[in-house]
């Protein structure tokens, strides 16, 4: 039995993914939202500590051009939590778009932070 309501918004989204609305908020997915019941458990439970959602980092600072600006390029990771004293920064990922896959390459090269696939 789901503990949970899936919300669409006129059809399908475009990686078949459907939003959620629980008790903890907002959800992009269900495997989103079962993902953050494992690890709240574990924060409870005293195994990771500090677990946030929908954490933003910047990778590509804001620019100012001559005849245009461009806008900072940041990733959003679905949880950033510390675990045995090293910050873990973690995406739950049904689809890796092309975006994703440059986004976790700079996040490697500006900020030393590896990403983890669940």
């Amino acid at each position: 039995m789901r503990q949970y309501q899936t919300r669409s918004y006129g059809g399908y989204s475009k990686y078949k993914n459907n939003r959620v609305s629980t008790p903890y908020g907002e959800f992009d997915s269900g495997k989103e939202y079962n993902r953050f019941l494992v690890l709240y458990s574990k924060e409870r439970s005293g195994k990771i500590k500090d677990l946030q959602r929908q954490v933003s980092f910047e990778l590509v600072p804001a620019q100012k051009g001559p005849t245009r600006s461009e806008r900072a390029v940041r990733y959003v990771a679905d949880f950033v939590y510390v675990q045995d004293g090293k910050t873990v920064v973690e995406d739950v990922k049904g689809y890796k778009t092309p975006e994703y896959v440059i986004k976790r390459k700079l996040m490697l090269s500006v900020h030393g932070i590896e990403i983890k696939e669940v």
